[in-house]
């Protein structure tokens, strides 16, 4: 496609004598010919980037640019580096948007003659961008099939998918790290419509990021899974720019979705995989990230599997061996409508400051005599004796399982 639309970009520009350039539907670069007249601001960024800022994006379509059916045209904005008038013609297909092909005013005005070979330029775009565009969805949907295989819980069925995704040119060999963004549903259950939207774009945003054939990705239901690939990278490497997909995966997910709480936009992160035919591991593992930081309550963004702790244990639990763990009296106190949410609070606090009273007190904000009137409050409720080191773990495993049980 590439070399396609270079052809067709080059020739018109030859022709009429002025650069010339072909966005996709986003406004993302995908073609251009020589300049000839001043670059703005605005078009030195979109050569450099291959796209144009979310504000360049609004002031495009404000000039009716997804709208058009023919010639227009897009005014100046001085604030935003558009200091050229643009004069741009829509590439469609059957009526759907595809692209826009670009000439600047300062190379002269857009007359009938440059408006004809504009039309007919596009016409011819729209062809290869359909092309290219049903070339993608064949192997989009290629790749969404095997990786439902890659996951799945048969090992020969994972075996063979790994080795067809590289066979068929669609992922390359190298260390795997999986990638599950979520925004707080209930696991297992399928998100709204809009939701599983801005999921697929935030993840098609994250991977145009990434050289082809270094991710693969499967939007389910309730999350989206994303592999990062990376042939020549170290684990550490590996690792860190798997967190930065992450990253920058939640960042679109909060601005695809302003109406939805930014906490509730998480990713979960897995270990590094040696390989393909091992990414299911790593799959579980970033699924058990992003669950153990929604039902704590983690205030982090992305959550690494690497860094759960005690949780990347409790995590492999059922709900009922949950249960079973927790310690019975403790789990009364526990309870919603327990009345005594402060003395949960307070035990949880001492025990994450590994019984230091002082610091305990000073992050509760109370007096030590009150924090020891609390605790001891808390022994005989319970049965427990929190100078024994044993019932002082039972309770804080309790106090772990609590939330991982209420979330499942």
């Amino acid at each position: 496609m590439a070399g396609d639309l270079q052809q067709l970009v080059d020739a018109l520009g030859a022709r009429l004598g002025r650069s010339v350039a072909i966005d996709d539907r986003r406004l993302r670069l995908l073609a251009h010919s020589a300049h000839h007249g001043e670059a703005d601001a605005a078009r030195v960024a979109s050569l450099m980037n291959r796209a144009v800022p979310a504000e360049l994006a609004e002031h495009a379509a404000a000039a009716g640019a997804a709208r058009a059916t023919d010639l227009f045209t897009v005014p100046v904005r001085p604030e935003l580096g558009v200091t050229v008038v643009r004069h741009g013609m829509p590439i469609r297909h059957d009526d759907t948007l595809l692209g826009y092909l670009w000439l600047t005013a300062d190379e002269g005005p857009a007359g009938p003659e440059e408006a004809e070979a504009l039309r007919q330029a596009a016409r011819r775009a729209a062809l290869v961008l359909h092309r290219a565009h049903l070339r993608e969805e064949v192997a989009r949907s290629r790749e969404r099939e095997l990786v439902r295989d890659l996951v799945s819980a048969d090992p020969v069925l994972r075996a063979e998918a790994a080795r067809t995704l590289i066979e068929e040119d669609l992922a390359a060999a190298g260390s795997v790290v999986a990638v599950v963004a979520t925004l707080g549903g209930t696991p297992g259950e399928p998100l709204p419509e809009e939701q599983r939207l801005a999921l697929r774009l935030a993840v098609e945003h994250a991977r145009l990021r990434a050289a082809p054939a270094r991710t693969l990705a499967l939007v389910r239901p309730d999350h989206a899974l994303v592999f990062g690939i990376r042939p020549d990278a170290g684990d550490e490497a590996a690792a860190r720019g798997a967190e930065e997909m992450a990253s920058v995966l939640v960042a679109r997910l909060r601005g695809e979705l302003p109406d939805v709480p930014g906490e509730l936009c998480r990713a979960g992160v897995g270990r590094v995989q040696p390989g393909l035919a091992e990414a299911a591991t790593g799959y579980r593992e970033a699924r058990q990230a992003a669950e153990v930081a929604r039902a704590t309550g983690s205030g982090r963004a992305v959550t690494s599997y690497a860094r759960l702790g005690v949780y990347a244990l409790l995590a492999k639990l059922s709900p009922a061996d949950l249960a079973e763990s927790m310690h019975p009296g403790l789990r009364d106190l526990l309870h919603p409508e327990s009345g005594a949410p402060e003395l949960a609070e307070t035990l949880r606090v001492y025990l994450d400051e590994a019984g230091d009273a002082r610091r305990a007190a000073a992050r509760l904000h109370i007096h030590r005599s009150t924090l020891y009137n609390r605790l001891h409050r808390v022994e005989e409720l319970t049965g427990l004796c929190l100078a024994h080191g044993d019932d002082r773990l039972t309770a804080h495993l309790t106090l772990k399982i609590a939330p991982l049980g209420r979330a499942r």
